[in-house]
């Protein structure tokens, strides 16, 4: 029988990590995630299953520690929030150049700037078009419940090994804070069967030493691993994944994803009783999107709404995938403030004049 507990978002997270082996845990400090890595060392994990956690001296050593250790080929991840995500991003860019598998978790609060620590949604940006320099892809999972902040540690991990990429969780203040009840995932011995070709191990009988960077000074064969890590990116579009509400014959629809869809699931069931179709599709990984069902969504609704804690980010995405084919609008709230069902009942009555 699996163990249900009561717990906050980021100590399902951390709970997680203990239980699916993961072997180390880099991070630092910040709002509103910081029960991570107090969680952690509260549970002592390296009593539990040997679980290295270091709390480390800034965000930057953080993330090059999770270089060094996902370069061993271990199962290794940092949390941290919105300006630490900022610090970490030459890091971050670093580990998908070298393809390394890592496991990064974004609990996002408002700015720019140091902001506020209260929710938001406008690191969106920053986790799907590569926050950092060069031409490179997160893999990119957005929870929308306590439960699935536990649930998709593992999940992370399997698609970060299945194509050596980071996968980045990009959850928010408000899940990360709320508790809920959550069943808790099975304890997992560490996993050792994956393809270790890559992983540094020193030099071996019937083998040179592999030397892992991102650094190549010959523009040619920067273009070819270039091309290489587009080519990966455009495969991981096999893994899309997304939820849909009551889209079948919806006439309007709703585009919103972690928080903000929880709130847009009592907006669509309120719309519904009074007898108007409304749906929602809630993307459940950010890179690779979900284009094609938007798309084939955008060939029978009448109006989208793309629903979000930011000044319009997923919108663009939204819009593209739409490509012009119906009206597609955005209704945001930011600097910390989370819109209520109400608030997207208003937007959807101001946007979709004449058809609702």
């Amino acid at each position: 029988m699996k163990e249900i507990a009561l717990i906050k978002g980021n100590e399902a997270i951390a709970e997680a990590a203990i239980r699916t082996g993961v072997d180390a845990y880099f991070g630092y400090p910040i709002t509103p995630q910081s029960e991570v890595l107090e969680y952690l060392q509260l549970q002592k994990p390296e009593e539990r299953t040997g679980m290295v956690v270091l709390q480390a001296e800034s965000e930057l050593a953080a993330i090059n520690m999770v270089y060094g250790a996902a370069g061993t080929g271990k199962k290794v991840m940092t949390t941290s929030s919105s300006p630490g995500i900022s610090l970490m991003q030459e890091g971050i860019s670093y580990i998908a150049g070298a393809e390394l598998p890592c496991l990064i978790v974004n609990v996002v609060r408002g700015g720019p700037g140091l902001g506020t620590i209260q929710p938001s949604q406008a690191d969106y940006f920053q986790a799907t078009k590569g926050g950092g320099h060069g031409d490179y892809r997160l893999i990119v999972l957005a929870p929308a419940s306590v439960q699935e902040m536990a649930d998709f540690v593992d999940l992370a991990f399997e698609l970060a090994f299945k194509y050596r990429n980071p996968a980045l969780i990009l959850s928010d203040g408000l899940i990360g804070q709320m508790m809920e009840k959550v069943e808790l995932p099975e304890p997992k011995e560490r996993f050792t069967t994956f393809d270790q070709s890559w992983v540094i191990t020193g030099k071996t009988a019937d083998r040179e030493r592999n030397i892992i960077t991102s650094l190549n000074l010959d523009p040619e064969l920067q273009y070819e691993h270039n091309i290489k890590l587009q080519q990966k990116y455009e495969r991981m579009k096999e893994d899309v994944m997304f939820e849909s509400f009551q889209t079948d014959d919806a006439d309007f629809l709703l585009v919103a994803y972690g928080s903000s869809a929880r709130i847009c699931q009592k907006v669509v069931d309120v719309v519904r009783g009074r007898g108007k179709k409304l749906g929602l599709l809630r993307p459940i990984t950010l890179f690779p999107f979900p284009t094609e069902v938007i798309s084939e969504l955008s060939r029978r609704v009448k109006g989208i709404l793309s629903v979000e804690m930011s000044t319009g980010q997923m919108v663009e995405d939204v819009r593209l995938a739409a490509n012009g084919r119906v009206p597609v609008y955005h209704y945001g709230t930011f600097g910390g403030k989370i819109h209520s069902p109400e608030d997207v009942l208003n937007a959807i009555e101001e946007k979709f004049i004449g058809g609702f």
